[in-house]
């Protein structure tokens, strides 16, 4: 098929490259002319494993192509993807205005029957609005051209996105007619080969679920955080909890292990939209709220361990920091426990070394310049260069390359022998036994 798809950030290059990886011919489309430019040499303005070399093979053999404008493209498509970004607004609300401009921008470009599908986290309805504003432009147009509104949210884990994309667990779908349907069927046959995992319901169901799924993954992760709390004052390791319930065939493994705090693109915003949504149709949304609230919380439970060991004046400390993304696998820095992490560290007047494998370059722009002049903030190009001389080791992302650290080394680049493992990512007993003061999430 010839797909275009309007969006070249995570979802819609990483859509549009396996796309592509399947045969088709795809154009990624975005309005950041530099962005594209850049594209264009295969230079990714993200970090997803396995992406880059996707793109550049696709590239190579003319199944993926980039442009900054529908404009650009020649050959009329059969599919188009809505890709955009659908940040929180002021208010909470998803702010839909890059799906609507995408949507007056197809309105003005197609000229045969095609189907347009929001791959975007949308609110319910917008489906409809996406409708009208497409409708609107073809009327400018004086034309008649057929189309229809398809919902097909993304699944994608922010460093394992290809794997989920090539291989789903379910793809949803949400249309009204059976040529939609088929069309969907064909684009995602060759990797659902068992079509039972194929859910076709109606646009708005689609919509809806998508938000669902994400509020009820934070929903785990707060309630779990909630326990590790509760744990920790009652003098229970919350690790060994979490195995106990895991164990349960009805709660499961997944997404129970505590931690300092869920970020990313989809959970905060989500939880946030999703709240929004309740409060317009008179629904309490407690839950959420206390979801979104627990999360706020727990993103100061680092600073204030810190703050209970060493006290609030951290003007003579130095702390090392493994870990910047909100996640291993990813360079997404979006609502990252780190940012918070880092802000208090240096009001109480702490100096920071920090090492991330991927996301220094993106975490730089986050900070102000003036830290990284006066020295308050420094990045390392290694992983044990941010432990020289430092008071306290803070583990805030569990990359695989901080999961076995070398304890002896480590004893002698640091000046206080002190852990907060963020992610309950070590084994208390060893890192006791290797001399280290010790302090985890729910399990000190």
């Amino acid at each position: 098929m010839n797909i275009v798809v309007i969006g070249a950030g995570y979802v819609g290059l990483v859509t549009g490259t396996c796309f592509a990886e399947l045969g088709n011919l795809v154009t990624c489309v975005d309005i950041n002319a530099k962005k594209i430019s850049q594209l264009k040499k295969g230079v990714l303005p993200i970090y997803e494993p396995g992406l880059e070399p996707m793109v550049n093979s696709n590239l190579k053999n003319g199944r993926l192509n980039f442009a900054s404008s529908l404009k650009e493209i020649k050959t009329a498509p059969h599919v188009i993807f809505i890709a955009v970004g659908t940040p929180s607004d002021k208010n909470g609300d998803a702010d839909m205005q890059y799906v609507l401009a995408a949507a007056k921008d197809i309105g003005a470009f197609i000229k045969d029957d095609c189907i347009v599908v929001d791959k975007s986290t949308v609110p319910v309805g917008v489906a409809d609005q996406v409708k009208n504003s497409i409708q609107a432009e073809l009327k400018k147009r004086k034309l008649k051209t057929k189309f229809e509104i398809v919902s097909n949210p993304e699944f994608l884990r922010e460093g394992a996105a290809i794997e989920d994309f090539m291989r789903p667990d379910r793809v949803i779908v949400g249309c009204a007619s059976n040529k939609a349907k088929m069309i969907m069927l064909d684009l995602y046959t060759p990797i659902v080969r068992n079509p039972e995992k194929i859910y076709f319901m109606n646009v708005k169901d689609a919509e809806m679920t998508k938000y669902v799924a994400n509020a009820m993954l934070a929903t785990k992760i707060s309630f779990m955080n909630e326990m590790a709390l509760l744990c920790e004052r009652m003098g229970v390791d919350v690790e060994n909890v979490r195995i106990g319930i895991g164990s349960d065939s009805r709660i499961g493994n997944s997404f129970i292990y505590p931690g300092c705090g869920y970020g990313g693109s989809c959970f905060p915003k989500d939880v946030k939209a999703l709240i929004k949504m309740a409060e317009k149709n008179n629904v309490d949304p407690a839950v959420l709220r206390a979801v979104e609230e627990r999360n706020k919380n727990q993103k100061y439970v680092l600073p204030q361990k810190i703050t209970k060991h060493f006290g609030k004046d951290l003007s003579n400390k130095k702390i090392g920091v493994w870990g910047l993304s909100f996640k291993p696998g990813t360079d997404d820095m979006r609502e990252a426990s780190s940012l918070v992490l880092i802000e208090k560290l240096i009001e109480q007047g702490a100096n920071v070394q920090a090492y991330d494998p991927v996301a220094m370059p993106v975490a730089r722009d986050l900070f102000p310049e003036n830290w990284f002049k006066t020295g308050k903030l420094n990045f390392t190009e290694h992983q044990y260069d941010a432990l020289k001389e430092v008071d306290a080791l803070v583990l805030v992302t569990e990359w695989q390359s901080f999961c076995y650290p070398d304890f002896s080394a480590m004893k002698k680049l640091m000046r206080q022998h002190v852990i907060f493992d963020g992610r309950n990512q070590y084994d208390p007993k060893q890192v006791k036994l290797a001399e280290f003061k010790y302090y985890g999430i729910g399990r000190e």
